[in-house]
């Protein structure tokens, strides 16, 4: 199991659009993935469940994911987050 946490950066967090493109990735791995703000846990490929969180930008959340691509899982999506969600809006 490998964790990190990650602060979105763009502008609108990740709601509607952005979601959609982050979820699509998380849907690339054969590893389980969530997603955890504050209490809450979600799964990371479930559209409903990332937008339940609410998250906005510069809101830390951290990105859990165990499985055989774990690491590849991990780095992809914080690579998204930090580079790709603004070019989407």
């Amino acid at each position: 199991m490998v964790n990190r946490d990650v602060t979105i950066q763009n502008s609108v967090g990740l709601h509607a659009r952005p979601a959609t493109f982050f979820i699509q990735k998380a849907n690339q791995y054969k590893s389980t993935i969530w997603v955890e703000k504050d209490d809450r846990r979600v799964n990371a490929k479930s559209l409903l469940g990332v937008l339940s969180l609410g998250i906005t930008k510069d809101m830390t959340v951290t990105l859990i994911a165990d499985g055989s691509d774990e690491e590849d899982a991990i780095n992809g999506l914080v690579d998204l987050i930090n580079g790709g969600l603004e070019s989407v809006l």
